[in-house]
């Protein structure tokens, strides 16, 4: 039996509107590309960028986030990650080949795209005992929603179903992004 060839450096960023499920579908993810014994890793860009405070001309501190994510993606790769799996938002179209150009490999966008009102349930759930932070996140989910849709953010975008587990949502990414 042949072993499977080493696939090729790649980055996967999967965005949508908070509350959408990026950083729980990543972790589902990397549970497959775990089972199919592919090197990766699960990178969360909030977690790069935050800092506070955020300087007036870069309130979402992306500046910040793609210093890190050069140093970060560099680093998994030459420890041997095949496969870099993102969650962050990305909305500005523009902003696309930032990424690309700090991960340093091939980088395929997948926008999770749910009902809103979906959203709006999980936030609610998210932000239980935070109403200032609900209030944020509900009216930022809407607005994202609707600047990924006119702008087309995704090289592929998956439909997220209300009753679609992690996992489901994480078979159906690998599916178009193996």
């Amino acid at each position: 039996m042949n072993p499977e060839p080493t696939p090729e450096p790649s980055a996967l960023l999967l965005t949508g509107t908070v509350g959408s499920g990026k950083t729980t579908t990543a972790h589902a993810l990397g549970a497959l590309l775990v089972a199919a014994g592919v090197p990766h890793a699960v990178v969360d860009l909030d977690a790069l960028r935050y800092a506070w405070p955020s300087p007036p001309d870069d309130p979402f501190h992306e500046r910040l986030e793609l210093a890190n994510l050069r140093d970060v993606a560099r680093n998994h790769l030459a420890a041997g990650a095949r496969r870099l799996v993102l969650a962050g938002v990305l909305e500005d179209p523009a902003h696309r080949a930032l990424h690309a150009e700090a991960v340093g490999v091939p980088l395929t966008v997948c926008r999770l795209r749910l009902a809103l009102p979906v959203v709006a349930e999980r936030l609610r759930a998210r932000h239980a005992g935070d109403p200032e932070g609900l209030d944020w996140h509900l009216r930022r989910s809407g607005e994202l929603d609707a600047v990924l849709t006119a702008a087309g953010i995704g090289d592929v975008v998956v439909d997220v179903g209300v009753a679609d587990t992690p996992d489901d949502v994480a078979r159906a990414v690998h599916a178009l992004v193996p």
